[in-house]
């Protein structure tokens, strides 16, 4: 009996990823292209979508020779994206402007400018929360300022998109992906008519809404031959990263939270129909024709630490910047900090918002300042998880996954915090399974999504302790009030 592999292909923000498992879910091999940023004027960010279809095919190539499989033996690839990017194409399918990626905030007036009124009624409409992330506002800047790409393009697309056109030469997109953009209803499954009018678009501009697990076979048969791979592999178009995180980590049942912390971060529930908070709190993104997944997105994970380092000029590795917060007590000795540096999405939704440290002495170090931005960050998830409990009720399992999930300080506090238990699988590639997973139900070599439960290893739970729990629920008190007063000024 032949060997069988399915890949998964992440395409992330930060990098792409080509990560090839077997069918139980073991990683086999991975390739990872890191992409690059640009920021023309302050407040934009873009990166180039030909550099990135680039990466993902040598991801793949890299990948399959790392594996050492045959070509017949990767039986499906699915797709896993980064939601909210924006590129304008034209006839030939060809890119005339960059991608505009979530981080990019030169669509802030238009989001600011609009009524609340305006806000309460798209926001029930597509579950999308308005904010500069979204392809929804970016459209409208591009309107209201003559963009030049907006007024010559053809067609509307995500990085994901314009990766299937480049291969494929077909314009799909799938139901998650399409209710990121803002302009999506997920109780029709349609683009909403009186959105597209609002930014001056046609549909026949945006791709057609598929399911997660409709297949695209005959890619191009040059691209075949530089990703090493027989052209009638079935390609799966998948959903979006955070949808598909869940699915990769296990979290798909009621009650079952995933939270996902790398540059960036979010906490998410994937829930029967459509959920939506009176508060505009939270986002409600379609996943299948009847699930969604409900949470918030914050800008402020990894990159707040990130930016500490910078500034406190530590040359040393990662690992051992963050140990050095282990010197220092929860609660980091009076220091709260607001971890806003990046503007902020869930829960105020305010790309002005800015960061802050409060209670500071001169008897502070390093390790105190470590220990504070951990905590700020680990306080801000839980601030959206509380926005999220209004709607999904109590969680019941808290699954962890992303770049700070290698840290047992951050993960012990992760767990002190929100008092739960906190599981975390052996792979941090969770997005990158919860494509490939996606992929063996669409060609139906596995039942069902939920069966991924049975493949999915995972290491020991990590207990709350009693005691710090206490000390953070006063410390909790205390940053609420300083985060509700940092939005009066912002």
């Amino acid at each position: 009996m032949s060997r069988e592999f399915v890949m998964g292909l992440d395409i992330g923000t930060t990098s792409v990823k080509a990560c090839i498992f077997n069918t139980n879910g073991k990683i086999i091999a991975e390739a990872e292209k890191m992409n690059t940023f640009y920021y023309p004027q302050s407040g934009w960010v873009e990166q180039d979508p030909i550099e990135i279809e680039r990466s993902a095919v040598l991801a793949i190539k890299e990948a399959i020779q790392k594996a050492a499989i045959e070509k017949d033996e990767l039986i499906s690839l699915g797709f896993s994206a980064a939601m909210h990017s924006l590129i304008c194409v034209n006839e030939e399918g060809r890119p005339i402007s960059p991608a505009l990626i979530w981080a990019d905030g030169r669509s802030n007036k238009q989001a600011e400018e609009l009524s609340e009124t305006i806000r309460k009624n798209i926001y029930s409409k597509t579950g999308t929360p308005i904010h500069p992330m979204t392809p929804f506002v970016k459209l409208l800047w591009m309107k209201e300022t003559h963009y030049e790409p907006y007024k010559e393009a053809k067609y509307f697309m995500s990085i994901k998109e314009y990766l299937l056109q480049c291969w494929f030469n077909e314009r799909v997109i799938d139901y998650s992906m399409a209710s990121a953009t803002g302009l999506f209803n997920p109780t029709k499954h349609k683009w909403d008519q009186e959105l597209l009018e609002l930014t001056g678009i046609r549909e026949e501009q945006l791709s057609e809404i598929v399911p997660p697990t409709r297949t695209l076979t005959g890619i191009n048969r040059h691209i075949a031959d530089e990703m090493g791979i027989i052209p009638e592999l079935p390609f799966v178009v998948g959903a979006a990263d955070g949808q598909l995180a869940n699915l990769g980590i296990g979290a798909i049942l009621p009650g079952e939270v995933a939270v996902s912390v790398g540059t960036s971060g979010a906490i998410r529930q994937i829930t029967k129909g459509d959920k939506i908070s009176e508060n505009q709190e939270t986002f409600c993104y379609s996943f299948t024709e009847d699930s969604s997944i409900i949470g918030g997105p914050t800008n402020n994970g990894g990159i707040a630490l990130q930016w500490l380092k910078d500034l406190l000029n530590d040359q040393g590795g990662y690992e051992e910047f963050l140990a050095e917060a282990e010197q220092v007590p929860p609660g980091a000795d009076g220091i709260i900090f607001l971890p806003y540096i990046n503007g902020e999405r869930a829960p105020i939704w305010n790309q002005r918002a800015k960061g802050n440290f409060y209670g500071l002495s001169v008897t502070h170090k390093k390790e105190h300042f470590i220990r504070a931005v951990l905590e700020g960050i680990t306080f801000n998830l839980y601030q959206i998880g509380k926005a999220l409990e209004k709607l999904a009720g109590e969680p019941q399992k808290i699954y962890v996954n992303g770049g700070l999930a290698r840290s047992p300080l951050w993960l012990q506090m992760m767990a002190d915090v929100f008092e739960a238990e906190i599981y975390v699988p052996e792979s941090h590639h969770s997005a990158a399974w919860g494509a490939a997973w996606t992929a063996l139900v669409a060609i139906g070599k596995v039942n069902s999504f939920e069966d991924i439960k049975k493949n999915i290893p995972m290491g020991e739970a990590i207990v709350p302790n009693k005691e710090s729990s206490e000390i953070y629920k006063k410390i909790y008190e205390n940053y609420e009030n300083f985060a509700n007063d940092m939005a009066k000024y912002f």
